[in-house]
C-alpha cells in the first residue's frame, strides 16, 4: 500500500500530465474550430448563442409596459396596480372602496 506522501506525489505528477494533455488538445480543437468557421463562413457573432439570448431576454423583460393604477388611497393619494403584494393601506380590506373610477 502506498504512503500518503507517495500518493500526493503521484497526484501531482498526474495533474501535470492532465494539464499538458489539455493544453495540447485545446490547441488542436481550437485549430479545428477555426478551420470549420472559415470553411462555412461562421462569424463570432453567430456563436454568441446563450450570451446573445440572455441579453435579448433581459431587454425584453425591461421593456414591459407599466400597468395603470387600479386602486388609490384617499388619504395619501398612493396608487396600486393590483399586481404584486398589496400595500399596507389596502391589505386585508375591501378593495372596491379604493377602486379608481374611470
Amino acid at each position: 500500500m502506498s504512503s500518503y506522501k507517495e500518493l500526493l506525489a503521484q497526484r501531482e505528477k498526474l495533474e501535470k500530465q492532465i494539464q499538458e494533455a489539455k493544453e495540447r488538445e485545446y490547441a488542436e480543437v481550437l485549430d479545428e474550430i477555426k478551420q470549420k468557421m472559415a470553411d462555412y463562413g461562421i462569424t463570432i457573432a453567430e456563436l454568441g448563442g446563450a450570451r446573445a439570448a440572455g441579453k435579448a431576454a433581459k431587454a425584453a423583460s425591461r421593456s414591459r409596459a407599466s400597468v395603470a393604477p387600479k386602486y388609490r388611497d384617499p388619504d395619501s393619494g398612493s396608487t396600486w396596480s393590483g399586481r404584486g403584494k398589496p400595500p399596507r393601506w389596502i391589505a386585508g380590506q375591501d378593495r372596491d372602496k379604493y377602486l379608481i373610477s374611470k
